[in-house]
């Protein structure tokens, strides 16, 4: 059976792992410094994420979650070292609003999952971060600087990851194609619009989301936030308005 993870690489010194064999085709980022390495987001946790990260770097690694969903934090029970954003701190500690039936449910949902594997052993990662991180908060690799950005909308602690020299944007589920998800009591369309505009601002060179297909440029910053604006001047960017297509994505309010 073909392997759980796929490894491409962006550069020499950072890396993409992909669970492909989940309908949600998880990205994880392993970006190295001199000194340690940053892994941005640890994928579902159905296969050991830090058996393929040991394979591509000997460094210390620190693990960072663009927010605590389940798809992006199953692998951070190997990580004891790890930076999550303070308005997600209480998910980390019972107080995630879905319960875990209904995640078992969304893990093996579509899933080409390998064999032997038992769903109902499945949890949902609880911890305290070593670090609590902010908006504007640099993490320093050893020559070189991720920026973690508060990029709320999705989920209340969302986080994009910025690398200003190589012009990187690490979007997490804020930009992907596909369909974006704003339409749970969790997220809120009007801060998913204020961080477009964050981001959109940004001299951004390559887009690297947590989701689907990995041909993605940066044009598509500026047609998302031009989008979430005109939906926010037709009165449209709340709950329950419906699903609007813009071809290559969608976005469910």
């Amino acid at each position: 059976m073909k392997p759980w993870f796929t490894i491409d690489s962006i550069d020499l010194h950072t890396h993409i792992i992909s669970e492909y064999r989940h309908w949600e085709e998880t990205h994880c980022y392993l970006l190295e410094g001199s000194d340690r390495a940053l892994l941005i987001d640890t994928g579902l946790g159905i296969e050991n994420i830090s058996s393929e990260v040991k394979r591509l770097t000997e460094k210390p690694v620190i693990a960072v979650a663009t927010h605590i969903h389940w798809d992006h934090i199953g692998g951070h029970k190997y990580y004891p070292d790890f930076y999550a954003h303070e308005a997600e701190l209480p998910w980390l500690s019972g107080e995630f609003p879905l319960d875990i039936e209904t995640i078992r449910e969304m893990v093996l949902d579509r899933c080409d999952a390998p064999d032997g594997y038992d769903v109902n052993a499945y949890e949902f990662f609880q911890g305290m971060p070593t670090r609590v991180l902010l908006d504007g908060d640099a993490l320093d690799l050893g020559g070189r600087v991720i920026t973690a950005l508060h990029t709320p909308g999705h989920s209340p602690g969302h986080l994009c990851f910025w690398e200003t020299a190589r012009g990187y944007l690490f979007t997490g589920d804020l930009v992907y194609k596909d369909r974006l998800f704003a339409y749970y009591p969790s997220t809120n369309p009007q801060a998913y619009l204020v961080s477009l505009e964050k981001v959109a601002a940004l001299p951004v060179k390559r887009v690297f989301p947590a989701h689907h297909t990995l041909d993605i440029h940066p044009e598509i910053l500026i047609g998302m936030r031009d989008a979430f604006r005109q939906l926010n001047e037709e009165n449209k960017l709340h709950h329950g308005s419906g699903i609007f297509d813009y071809g290559e994505w969608s976005l469910w309010l």
